[in-house]
């Protein structure tokens, strides 16, 4: 069941609207991509400014084998809609879909493409936007090591799958293995942090007011020191999103918990989550 919306038996009064977007770690091309649930959020939340912060599609995967449904491919169509309808979308690549790193100041049907943007809120605060995958060192100095983990999370993803399908039936809400895994053991809870304090002073480096990123599937807001760090999470374990709002307030949307599809036949709803900027 969704969360309450205003005015629930008009549709067109479900769209949300925001000023800003934010999403990323798509992973189109992988099975893991929750593209159903995407699409059922792109349909009832819009921006002006859309950004796309890396590792939409999967050219790691999509190169050992081919694999493209058609609702990744609808996740394509909807985002090329909006930006016919007017929404500024901005594509910032990832480590896993660097072939587009070849392509920094070009458009592709209405898309920008470049290697990092500073946002300007409404209320006046600037935030770089970057995958951040250039401050993993295993992606940087291990790449073989970046591609056995990346099978390894493949299998974790396949386990997960499973693991929901009975909590459906049990009427549990949707949850995620590696998710959990994440919070919870100690070497991957140290390495987040890690991550988390070294984009917040990349956002000093540049002078900046905060960060805003995505590429280790972790969604979080948090401030070190004066300076906002903002992790988009991503739409394979958690399916979040980052919006902001028109007076500039960011807020994480934790869809997982209030989408038809990802908790259908689910027998119990729990109250709509959201994580907001202090």
């Amino acid at each position: 069941m969704k969360a309450p919306w205003p005015n629930d038996s008009n549709s067109s009064d479900r769209s949300r609207r925001y000023r800003s977007l934010f999403l990323s770690d798509i992973h189109l091309g992988t099975k893991g991509a929750q593209a159903d649930a995407l699409l059922e959020f792109l349909k009832e939340h819009d921006a002006d400014t859309i950004y796309l912060v890396g590792d939409i599609v999967d050219g790691w995967r999509l190169k050992s084998g081919w694999y493209w449904p058609q609702s990744h491919n609808d996740v394509v169509q909807k985002l090329l809609r909006k930006a016919r309808k007017g929404s500024r979308i901005i594509y910032v690549p990832g480590n896993h879909d660097e072939f587009l790193r070849d392509f920094y100041g070009t458009h592709f049907g209405g898309i920008e493409v470049c290697e990092t943007t500073v946002h300007v809120a409404a209320d006046g605060k600037r935030y770089l936007v970057i995958h951040g995958d250039v401050f993993d060192m295993v992606v940087r100095h291990a790449k073989w090591l970046a591609f056995l983990g990346d099978w390894a999370y493949e299998i974790a993803l396949a386990v997960s799958t499973r693991i929901n399908w009975v909590r459906r039936k049990l009427g549990f809400t949707y949850w995620s293995l590696s998710a959990w895994a994440k919070r919870t053991v100690k070497n991957a809870v140290n390495y987040i942090g890690s991550f988390e304090e070294t984009l917040a002073a990349e956002a000093e480096r540049h002078g900046v007011d905060g960060v805003i990123c995505g590429h280790i599937h972790s969604a979080a807001m948090r401030d070190f020191d004066g300076f906002t760090y903002i992790n988009t999470g991503d739409w394979v374990e958690s399916c979040t999103a980052l919006v902001e709002h028109e007076d500039g307030r960011m807020e994480i949307i934790h869809w997982s918990e209030v989408s038809e599809t990802l908790n259908a036949r689910r027998a119990a709803a729990i109250p709509f989550r959201r994580h907001r900027a202090a």
